[in-house]
């Protein structure tokens, strides 16, 4: 893979926001849409959506940071799903962006490491226009203002079958709403990081903006990080 912050091949995307869409909907979707970019049936393509009250726990799961029980998720509506990306455990819920980008990357000059730095540069650069200074730690993936995380990042590299390369899948999970934290996140020790916290856009800004409208300013730092030009829309 290029750099993927200089990559000028003028890829094609298919993007959209999607709305919200339950978790095991979004999935799927993202399982067939991945077999279909790697027969170059689909091109690359940008999910754009949220998702109802959801636990998610990574390949580098720990129960115990799961701070609810059986009966205390379901009291709280809250669904779990044990999945196939990279971290830990994380919430998604309304207020939030979700992003899951499907990106071919070849396998020459393969740097994944890059790849997820260029999804965090996405999200600083989109945060920088608001005056919000954002960065990250370098232990940990992900985007971050100070000690509190606002930006989580979890994604799969998956072995492309008619090509060399990989498709990612999973992604960005940015905080939108003012007291996201205290909602969702209050249930789990996020990503396992016990000593650090979580914030959001509104908290940060006082700002009442929208998911959607988040997801259409976003998309332009997306397009131009990863040398793109969007096509859309594309067919679900």
């Amino acid at each position: 893979m290029k750099d993927a912050a200089t990559d000028t091949d003028n890829r094609l995307l298919a993007a959209r926001y999607v709305g919200m869409l339950p978790y095991a909907e979004a999935w799927d979707m993202q399982k067939t849409f991945v077999k279909e970019i790697d027969k170059e049936e689909r091109p690359e393509t940008l999910l754009l959506l949220q998702h109802p009250p959801t636990y998610t726990m990574g390949s580098d799961r720990h129960p115990e940071h799961l701070l609810m029980d059986e009966e205390a998720l379901k009291e709280n509506g809250i669904a779990l799903f044990e999945i196939d990306r990279g971290g830990d455990i994380t919430y998604h819920g309304p207020g939030q962006l979700v992003g899951y980008p499907l990106l071919y990357l070849d396998a020459v000059g393969l740097d994944l490491h890059a790849y997820l730095r260029s999804l965090e540069q996405v999200i600083i650069d989109w945060l920088a226009q608001y005056g919000i200074e954002a960065g990250r730690k370098p232990e940990y993936t992900g985007v971050w203002v100070g000690d509190e995380k606002i930006a989580a990042i979890g994604v799969k590299f998956n072995k492309a079958r008619h090509r060399r390369g990989f498709i990612t899948s999973h992604g960005f999970a940015l905080n939108i709403k003012s007291g996201i934290a205290s909602e969702g996140f209050a249930g789990i020790v996020p990503c396992g990081i016990q000593q650090y916290g979580v914030t959001s856009f509104g908290d940060l800004t006082g700002r009442d903006l929208s998911v959607e409208a988040a997801a259409e300013e976003l998309l332009p730092y997306f397009v131009k990080q990863f040398g793109c030009k969007r096509v859309a829309p594309f067919n679900p």
